[in-house]
């Protein structure tokens, strides 16, 4: 398992938790990203790591009696629009590998006599 980020104290501190809380959260939901991408690391691993870690700290921050939204709860939306860039920018570099290869293959492909 990853270790937790450097971060972590100070999400715990906005959200109003305590850091042994917040590290509690954070073995959960590393252990649910790596049950469910099969892997400890990469990747994928890490960003479904920090999105159900935020999900489970803005979830118990919401049963604190003291809880007060902080700033820090609300970069849950920026990084899910990040993930989401950054897939289309993949998509978009994989399509256009693939017209290149299929452009390619056709200005090589040789005629086939009628």
């Amino acid at each position: 398992m990853m270790k937790a980020p450097k971060i972590l104290p100070w999400i715990a501190k906005k959200a109003g938790i305590s850091e042994e809380l917040a590290l509690k959260l954070w073995r959960r939901a590393a252990g649910e990203a790596e049950h469910l991408t099969g892997r400890h690391d990469g990747s994928e691993y890490w960003g479904l790591a920090v999105e159900r870690f935020l999900s489970l700290v803005e979830d118990e921050a919401g049963h604190t009696p003291a809880y007060r939204l902080a700033p820090a709860l609300r970069t849950a939306w920026l990084w899910h629009h990040q993930t989401r860039i950054s897939l289309l920018t993949l998509m978009a570099a994989q399509n256009t590998y693939r017209f290149w290869q299929n452009t390619w293959g056709n200005l090589c492909r040789p005629k086939r006599a009628a």
